[in-house]
């Protein structure tokens, strides 16, 4: 699970400053204020991990990747070449990460891993890796820290603390620069004869970025038809293209969950099917086989208990847009981090507010009697879904410090990040102006109207 996110000279940002990330963090703010480009770096970050180029520091995206952000000029603040893109990602592991030093037999142990990248731009202003470093921490103390970086006359060193490496002998060639942004080369790692600690470092990276998704803030439109073989979807994909894929693979698979510790498990079919219902747009929901032993699949709904079966495509448009959000928050696997944009699109305003009770139900469900820990990370323009979260924490549905609170905002050339405090009570002491538009302006401006235009039809009235 993600903890805490920096980023520096990308897009909008001059530097977001440390974020805090919750396993529920949402995200407000004005369109174009720069909200989906702190996911749209984690998402070239996760392409990178997943490349086959081992030698491409940062993979910007092309049209057959998940997300293309065009050049490196465009990608940094300003467009100014010569500033360093850089960021820091800091997660909590599964499970404690120990590393072994074969010198002296040394264990450093750890629960918390950060890493931290400088990029900056090569001659053909392609990006390159100038600083890589890995910080391990066990309960918030100090264990370990590795870091790749150049000298003052260029050349590249490693230096690790408090565990020293020790040179092989008759292996003095010169460091090589890291693959993709998080790894040595097997030749650098080869100069040392304690360097094999950093392949766990770089597969825990890998963990990290294969667990990340991705929903987008467009789904697909609602088809009569859908097609499925019998594979497992990674996940619903961007524009939910795949939901109907992973909710059959899941039922396959016979997953069971429940919403919380003792609460009722549920089948994954009738768990979405009840969350659907709850939820306030549909009574019924399945999907079955258009014909025994035919590949196509059909969804089903009844809008009301007495209504006739119809299919998805033939109901309100906000059930289709919706189904991928609620299916990807519980298909993920545990210990995932799920990006969702806009997922209260085309909803009524109450099914947005009962959004975020599924949300809740997200960070805390279960499966075969252990916890998930999914976290999920919403940009989102609805007050209704932020009401229901600020009464869900003052009821203790949900502690505080499950939930971070952020505002974004244009300042000139720069965007800001401002952290909303949230109490026990849901109450948010730092509420920004024109969070959600200028309200009162409105009332305001309303009465005012209305007073006038009363003047005028007493003036107006006959004698």
């Amino acid at each position: 699970m993600l903890t805490s996110l920096r980023i520096k000279n990308f897009k909008g940002w001059k530097d977001t400053g440390e974020i805090r990330l919750a396993p529920l963090t949402v995200i407000f703010g004005a369109n174009s204020a720069g909200k989906s480009s702190l996911g749209h770096l984690l998402l070239a970050l996760k392409q990178t991990a997943k490349s086959t180029d081992n030698k491409r520091s940062l993979h910007l995206g092309d049209d057959k990747s998940m997300i293309d952000l065009g050049t490196y000029r465009e990608c940094i603040h300003n467009h100014d070449i010569s500033q360093p893109l850089s960021f820091s990602i800091t997660w909590d592991l599964p499970t404690n990460l120990e590393v072994h030093n074969v010198i002296d037999d040394q264990v450093y142990t750890g629960d918390n891993l950060t890493l931290a990248v400088e990029f900056t731009a090569d001659k053909n202003e392609q990006p390159r890796v100038r600083s890589l470093e890995y910080v391990l921490k066990k309960e918030n103390k100090l264990s370990l820290t590795t870091k790749f970086h150049y000298s003052e006359k260029g050349k590249p060193e490693i230096e690790t603390s408090p565990l020293k490496l020790v040179r092989t002998m008759g292996r003095g060639w010169p460091l090589e620069e890291p693959l993709k942004f998080y790894r040595l080369s097997d030749q650098s790692r080869a100069k040392f004869q304690n360097a094999d600690f950093m392949i766990d470092l770089a597969l825990q990276t890998e963990k990290l970025f294969s667990s990340i998704q991705y929903l987008g803030p467009l789904r697909e439109y609602p088809k009569r038809t859908y097609l499925w073989s019998g594979d497992a979807p990674e996940n619903v994909g961007q524009k939910g293209e795949l939901t109907i894929a992973a909710l059959l693979a899941a039922v396959s698979k016979e997953r069971k969950l429940n919403r919380s510790e003792n609460k009722r498990n549920y089948s994954f079919d009738e768990f979405i099917a009840k969350w659907l219902k709850d939820l306030g747009v549909i009574h019924d929901f399945s999907v079955k086989p258009v014909a025994e032993g035919r590949k196509e699949y059909e969804v089903l709904l009844k809008t009301h208990p007495k209504s006739s079966e119809v299919k998805i495509t033939d109901v309100g448009f906000g059930i289709s847009q919706v189904l991928p959000a609620l299916v990807q928050a519980f298909y993920c696997e545990p210990h995932s981090t799920v990006w969702m944009e806009q997922p209260e699109i085309h909803l009524h305003p109450q099914v947005q507010s009962n959004l975020a009770d599924v949300f809740i139900s997200a960070i805390h469900s279960r499966e075969d009697g252990k916890e998930r820990n999914v976290q999920l990370i919403v940009e989102s323009h609805s007050e209704h879904f932020l009401n229901r979260l600020q009464r869900r924490i003052a009821e203790g549905v949900v502690p505080v410090e499950d939930v971070a609170v952020y505002f974004c905002r244009k300042s000139g050339e720069r965007t800001e990040l401002e952290p909303l405090r949230l109490n026990m009570f849901g109450e948010i002491e730092n509420w920004p102006e024109n969070f959600f538009g200028d309200e009162m302006d409105d009332i305001s401006a309303r009465a005012l109207a209305a007073i006038a235009k009363q003047k005028n039809l007493i003036r107006d009235k006959p004698e």
